[in-house]
């Protein structure tokens, strides 16, 4: 089986991808750069129409494709948005620096044009396998949609603002907290990834000691403008509160109700479940001393076998199935799913779905990697 790669070349995805298929015997496949289609869509329609199962792997950690998205996303970007953007001109005054958050919509709006090049290639390939099909990659980098997608499935999710039009400041969200009785939402930049811009604020308007904010956030504010910070960062006064919401809310959220996660050896807990070609085939423990869990921003994989062991059988069982239904929810080879499990073990959530969530290095299964699980199901 031949395969086409198309990613950052030298990032661990792809270079892990490329060691499990000459392990596993499989042809060296065929490499194309981000940063290459992006300047130049034609080279991929260069690559005759031959059988191919072509896997399209994330954007991220390289500044020049991070700088040429935004370039493709202020001609895409509606000029009626009234999020934070960023001219051609502009762009090219300042140096893409590695983790810098620049106007988000815009980066979305880039990459969902990008996305629509290739796509236009894929139509024009019918003997192409496209392993992760541009439509289900648009719907998993849309948190509100794939969050009614899967309420409509009938799985259990965080309950959500439900009208977000009139959430327009954070005064508005405070209002809608209290009215709901939620006294902590996260909120999410709808358009991000890997923990991107995410926020967890608590509100509590009739504390004695009057402290009321609190916001946890991945989001580093310096004098050279947003960061992903992988320290997270806490902020309690009002006008840094409302600063970093406000500007949130403009770039378009997803509010949720923060909902208690199990302990495990006293770490709050939640859990990262690869499902290949239909089956929950890897799961992660992701621990942390707080409700932010990401691997990346300091949480610890945990004992899954320990954890199963106190789970009962069946809410063990009914959490695999609401994985299901999700990969079955899209038409893509894997799937990464962020799983809850509520104290008492008993109920579950299903927090987001990742259309990259493969990447966890190290982690085998009857002596076969995550990629290389991928590589034989696809063969199967």
């Amino acid at each position: 089986m031949q395969y086409l790669i198309i990613g950052n070349l030298d990032n661990r995805r792809v270079t892990g991808f490329v060691e499990a298929l000459a392990r596993g015997g499989h042809p060296a496949p065929l490499l194309l750069s981000h940063r290459e289609l992006i300047a130049d869509p034609s080279v991929l329609a260069r690559v005759p129409d031959q059988p191919l199962s072509v896997r399209i792997d994330a954007c991220g950690e390289d500044p020049e494709v991070e700088r040429a998205l935004l370039e493709l996303g202020a001609d895409a970007l509606p000029d009626a948005a009234a999020c934070e953007r960023r001219s051609r001109a502009q762009l090219a005054m300042t140096p893409p620096r590695f983790g810098q958050i620049v106007a988000p919509r815009q980066h979305h709006a880039g990459f969902m044009a990008y996305l629509e090049t290739l796509e236009q290639v894929f139509r024009a390939r019918p003997r192409w396998r496209v392993l992760n099909p541009v439509a289900d990659l648009r719907v998993l980098f849309d948190k509100r949609e794939t969050s009614r997608r899967y309420a409509a499935l009938g799985v259990p999710v965080p309950e959500v603002l439900p009208d977000l039009v009139h959430v327009q400041t954070p005064a508005q969200l405070r209002e809608a907290m209290v009215c709901a009785r939620w006294p902590a939402v996260f909120v999410k930049l709808s358009c991000a990834s890997s923990a991107s811009c995410l926020a967890l604020y608590r509100h509590a308007p009739r504390r004695p000691d009057g402290q009321r904010d609190d916001l946890l956030t991945t989001v580093a504010t310096t004098e050279h403008g947003r960061f992903n910070s992988l320290r997270l960062q806490r902020l309690r006064e009002r006008d840094e509160v409302d600063g970093l919401l406000q500007w949130l809310l403009r770039e378009g959220v997803q509010i949720e109700r923060a909902v208690a996660k199990a302990r495990l050896d006293d770490r709050v807990f939640d859990l990262r479940v690869v499902v290949i070609a239909g089956e929950p085939a890897f799961c992660v423990v992701r621990q942390s001393r707080h409700p932010i869990t990401n691997l990346h921003l300091g949480g610890q994989r945990g004992d899954l076998e320990a954890l199963k062991r106190q789970v009962p059988e069946a809410a063990w069982a009914a959490a695999m199935r609401s994985c299901e239904q999700v990969f079955a929810a899209h038409g893509c080879l894997h799937v990464g799913v962020d799983l809850l499990l509520e104290p008492g073990f008993s109920r579950h959530r299903i927090i987001e779905a990742n259309a990259f969530g493969d990447l966890l290095p190290g982690l085998t299964r009857a002596g076969k990697s995550v990629y290389a699980w991928e590589i034989d199901a696809l063969g199967r």
